[in-house]
Protein backbone atom coordinates (compact mmCIF):
# COMPACT_ATOMS: atom_id res chain seq x y z
CA UNK A 1 0.00 0.00 0.00
CA UNK A 2 1.13 3.55 -0.66
CA UNK A 3 1.01 6.06 2.18
CA UNK A 4 1.19 9.56 0.72
CA UNK A 5 1.46 11.56 3.93
CA UNK A 6 1.83 11.39 7.69
CA UNK A 7 0.91 13.94 10.33
CA UNK A 8 2.74 12.75 13.43
CA UNK A 9 0.53 14.58 15.93
CA UNK A 10 -2.90 16.17 15.68
CA UNK A 11 -5.42 17.39 18.22
CA UNK A 12 -8.05 18.07 15.55
CA UNK A 13 -8.55 14.99 13.40
CA UNK A 14 -9.82 12.58 16.08
CA UNK A 15 -12.34 14.30 18.38
CA UNK A 16 -11.13 14.27 21.98
CA UNK A 17 -7.98 12.31 21.19
CA UNK A 18 -4.29 12.93 20.51
CA UNK A 19 -3.64 11.17 17.23
CA UNK A 20 -1.46 10.69 14.19
CA UNK A 21 -3.00 10.95 10.72
CA UNK A 22 -2.13 8.74 7.76
CA UNK A 23 -3.04 9.86 4.23
CA UNK A 24 -3.74 7.29 1.50
CA UNK A 25 -3.92 8.26 -2.16
CA UNK A 26 -6.61 7.67 -4.75
CA UNK A 27 -10.33 8.42 -4.76
CA UNK A 28 -13.36 7.31 -6.76
CA UNK A 29 -15.10 10.70 -6.48
CA UNK A 30 -14.17 14.03 -8.04
CA UNK A 31 -15.64 16.62 -5.70
CA UNK A 32 -14.51 19.91 -7.26
CA UNK A 33 -14.00 21.55 -3.84
CA UNK A 34 -11.76 18.74 -2.50
CA UNK A 35 -8.90 20.03 -0.35
CA UNK A 36 -6.60 17.09 -1.18
CA UNK A 37 -6.48 17.44 -4.94
CA UNK A 38 -3.06 15.85 -5.28
CA UNK A 39 -4.10 12.70 -3.45
CA UNK A 40 -7.24 12.42 -5.58
CA UNK A 41 -5.97 13.30 -9.06
CA UNK A 42 -2.29 12.33 -9.01
CA UNK A 43 -1.62 9.87 -6.18
CA UNK A 44 1.11 8.17 -8.19
CA UNK A 45 3.37 11.22 -8.09
CA UNK A 46 2.76 12.05 -4.43
CA UNK A 47 5.63 11.44 -1.98
CA UNK A 48 5.60 8.00 -0.36
CA UNK A 49 6.01 7.25 3.34
CA UNK A 50 7.14 3.66 3.95
CA UNK A 51 4.67 1.62 5.99
CA UNK A 52 7.59 0.56 8.19
CA UNK A 53 8.24 4.21 9.11
CA UNK A 54 4.63 4.63 10.19
CA UNK A 55 4.58 1.50 12.35
CA UNK A 56 7.96 2.45 13.85
CA UNK A 57 6.58 5.87 14.80
CA UNK A 58 3.51 4.29 16.37
CA UNK A 59 5.63 1.91 18.41
CA UNK A 60 7.74 4.82 19.61
CA UNK A 61 4.68 6.88 20.60
CA UNK A 62 2.78 4.23 22.48
CA UNK A 63 1.45 5.88 25.63
CA UNK A 64 1.64 9.32 24.01
CA UNK A 65 -0.85 9.02 21.16
CA UNK A 66 -4.38 7.75 21.69
CA UNK A 67 -5.28 6.89 18.14
CA UNK A 68 -4.60 6.95 14.42
CA UNK A 69 -6.75 8.62 11.76
CA UNK A 70 -6.69 7.00 8.33
CA UNK A 71 -7.85 9.36 5.61
CA UNK A 72 -7.27 10.17 1.95
CA UNK A 73 -8.24 10.21 -0.82
CA UNK A 74 -10.55 7.32 -0.08
CA UNK A 75 -8.98 4.68 2.19
CA UNK A 76 -11.50 1.93 1.43
CA UNK A 77 -10.08 1.65 -2.11
CA UNK A 78 -6.84 0.24 -0.66
CA UNK A 79 -6.90 -3.55 -0.64
CA UNK A 80 -4.38 -3.75 2.20
CA UNK A 81 -6.46 -1.53 4.49
CA UNK A 82 -7.77 -4.30 6.80
CA UNK A 83 -4.27 -5.64 7.41
CA UNK A 84 -2.90 -2.15 8.01
CA UNK A 85 -5.64 -1.36 10.51
CA UNK A 86 -5.05 -4.68 12.26
CA UNK A 87 -1.40 -3.66 12.71
CA UNK A 88 -2.49 -0.36 14.25
CA UNK A 89 -4.99 -2.06 16.54
CA UNK A 90 -2.32 -4.57 17.52
CA UNK A 91 -0.23 -1.71 18.88
CA UNK A 92 -3.10 -0.69 21.14
CA UNK A 93 -4.37 2.33 19.24
CA UNK A 94 -7.88 3.51 18.52
CA UNK A 95 -8.61 3.81 14.79
CA UNK A 96 -10.63 6.55 13.11
CA UNK A 97 -11.55 6.01 9.47
CA UNK A 98 -12.53 8.83 7.11
CA UNK A 99 -14.65 7.62 4.19
CA UNK A 100 -16.97 8.84 1.45
CA UNK A 101 -19.22 5.82 2.01
CA UNK A 102 -19.09 4.48 -1.54
CA UNK A 103 -17.88 1.01 -0.47
CA UNK A 104 -20.26 -0.28 2.19
CA UNK A 105 -18.97 -3.86 1.84
CA UNK A 106 -15.55 -2.72 3.04
CA UNK A 107 -17.06 -0.73 5.90
CA UNK A 108 -19.11 -3.76 6.93
CA UNK A 109 -16.00 -5.98 6.92
CA UNK A 110 -14.00 -3.52 9.02
CA UNK A 111 -16.83 -3.25 11.54
CA UNK A 112 -17.27 -7.02 11.73
CA UNK A 113 -13.54 -7.44 12.36
CA UNK A 114 -13.62 -4.65 14.98
CA UNK A 115 -10.88 -2.73 13.19
CA UNK A 116 -12.41 0.74 13.52
CA UNK A 117 -13.49 2.68 16.61
CA UNK A 118 -14.75 5.86 14.94
CA UNK A 119 -16.04 6.49 11.42
CA UNK A 120 -16.28 9.95 9.90
CA UNK A 121 -18.44 9.70 6.78
CA UNK A 122 -18.74 12.54 4.31
CA UNK A 123 -22.25 13.47 3.23
CA UNK A 124 -21.62 15.31 0.00
CA UNK A 125 -25.10 16.77 -0.34
CA UNK A 126 -28.75 15.80 -0.42
CA UNK A 127 -29.42 12.64 -2.38
CA UNK A 128 -31.07 14.75 -5.05
CA UNK A 129 -27.81 16.62 -5.74
CA UNK A 130 -25.22 14.00 -4.78
CA UNK A 131 -23.97 13.39 -8.30
CA UNK A 132 -23.47 17.09 -9.01
CA UNK A 133 -21.51 17.72 -5.83
CA UNK A 134 -19.44 14.52 -5.99
CA UNK A 135 -18.47 15.08 -9.63
CA UNK A 136 -19.58 11.58 -10.67
CA UNK A 137 -22.59 10.89 -12.87
CA UNK A 138 -24.37 7.57 -12.54
CA UNK A 139 -23.04 6.79 -9.08
CA UNK A 140 -24.82 4.19 -6.96
CA UNK A 141 -26.65 6.15 -4.29
CA UNK A 142 -27.93 2.94 -2.71
CA UNK A 143 -24.34 2.24 -1.62
CA UNK A 144 -24.17 5.64 0.07
CA UNK A 145 -27.45 4.96 1.86
CA UNK A 146 -26.27 1.51 2.94
CA UNK A 147 -23.09 3.01 4.40
CA UNK A 148 -25.15 5.51 6.36
CA UNK A 149 -27.21 2.65 7.80
CA UNK A 150 -24.11 0.66 8.72
CA UNK A 151 -22.46 3.62 10.42
CA UNK A 152 -25.55 4.54 12.41
CA UNK A 153 -26.34 0.97 13.46
CA UNK A 154 -22.92 -0.63 13.92
CA UNK A 155 -20.09 1.88 14.32
CA UNK A 156 -18.81 2.18 17.92
CA UNK A 157 -18.68 5.96 17.41
CA UNK A 158 -19.19 8.14 14.38
CA UNK A 159 -19.91 11.47 12.77
CA UNK A 160 -21.42 12.62 9.51
CA UNK A 161 -20.09 15.80 7.95
CA UNK A 162 -20.66 18.07 4.99
CA UNK A 163 -18.25 20.63 3.61
CA UNK A 164 -20.63 23.47 2.81
CA UNK A 165 -19.96 25.38 -0.42
CA UNK A 166 -22.02 28.44 -1.31
CA UNK A 167 -22.09 27.60 -5.01
CA UNK A 168 -23.13 23.96 -4.46
CA UNK A 169 -25.37 23.79 -1.38
CA UNK A 170 -28.70 25.44 -0.69
CA UNK A 171 -31.17 25.49 2.19
CA UNK A 172 -33.24 22.79 0.49
CA UNK A 173 -30.29 20.39 0.61
CA UNK A 174 -30.15 20.57 4.39
CA UNK A 175 -33.89 20.18 4.68
CA UNK A 176 -33.51 16.97 2.70
CA UNK A 177 -30.45 15.79 4.66
CA UNK A 178 -32.29 16.35 7.94
CA UNK A 179 -34.92 13.84 6.83
CA UNK A 180 -32.39 11.38 5.44
CA UNK A 181 -30.17 11.36 8.57
CA UNK A 182 -33.01 11.48 11.08
CA UNK A 183 -31.81 10.03 14.39
CA UNK A 184 -28.09 10.45 13.66
CA UNK A 185 -25.84 11.09 16.62
CA UNK A 186 -23.49 13.82 15.35
CA UNK A 187 -23.36 15.96 12.21
CA UNK A 188 -20.80 18.63 11.37
CA UNK A 189 -21.23 21.51 8.98
CA UNK A 190 -17.71 22.27 7.75
CA UNK A 191 -17.06 25.70 6.32
CA UNK A 192 -15.37 25.55 2.92
CA UNK A 193 -11.83 26.92 2.83
CA UNK A 194 -9.89 27.77 -0.30
CA UNK A 195 -6.33 26.50 -0.66
CA UNK A 196 -3.69 25.68 -3.27
CA UNK A 197 -4.73 22.00 -3.18
CA UNK A 198 -8.40 22.52 -4.10
CA UNK A 199 -9.28 20.79 -7.37
CA UNK A 200 -11.18 23.82 -8.72
CA UNK A 201 -10.52 27.14 -7.06
CA UNK A 202 -13.82 28.85 -7.79
CA UNK A 203 -15.80 28.38 -4.60
CA UNK A 204 -16.66 30.37 -1.48
CA UNK A 205 -18.01 29.70 2.00
CA UNK A 206 -21.18 30.73 3.75
CA UNK A 207 -20.95 33.10 6.72
CA UNK A 208 -21.33 31.85 10.28
CA UNK A 209 -24.81 33.34 10.46
CA UNK A 210 -25.87 31.44 7.33
CA UNK A 211 -24.35 28.19 8.61
CA UNK A 212 -26.24 28.69 11.88
CA UNK A 213 -29.47 28.76 9.86
CA UNK A 214 -28.59 25.40 8.29
CA UNK A 215 -27.68 24.11 11.74
CA UNK A 216 -31.13 24.95 13.07
CA UNK A 217 -32.76 23.01 10.22
CA UNK A 218 -30.70 19.92 11.05
CA UNK A 219 -31.16 20.13 14.81
CA UNK A 220 -34.78 19.16 14.37
CA UNK A 221 -33.84 15.54 13.63
CA UNK A 222 -30.16 15.10 14.58
CA UNK A 223 -28.99 14.94 18.19
CA UNK A 224 -25.87 17.12 17.88
CA UNK A 225 -25.14 19.53 15.03
CA UNK A 226 -21.96 21.58 15.13
CA UNK A 227 -20.05 23.99 12.91
CA UNK A 228 -16.33 23.62 12.33
CA UNK A 229 -13.75 25.38 10.20
CA UNK A 230 -14.53 29.05 10.85
CA UNK A 231 -12.10 29.64 13.71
Amino acid sequence: MKICGLNKTTLLDYPGKVAATVFLGGCNLRCPFCQNGGLVLHPGVEPEVPVEDVTALLRKRQGILDGVCVTGGEPTLTAELPYFLSQIKGLGYLVKLDTNGTRPAVIRKLLEQKLVDYIAMDIKSSLEHYEKVSGIHGMNLEEIQESVRLVMEQAPDYEFRTTVVRELHKREDFESISKWLRGAKVYYLQAYRDSEQVIRREFTSYSRAELEEFKEILRGTISSVQIRGLD
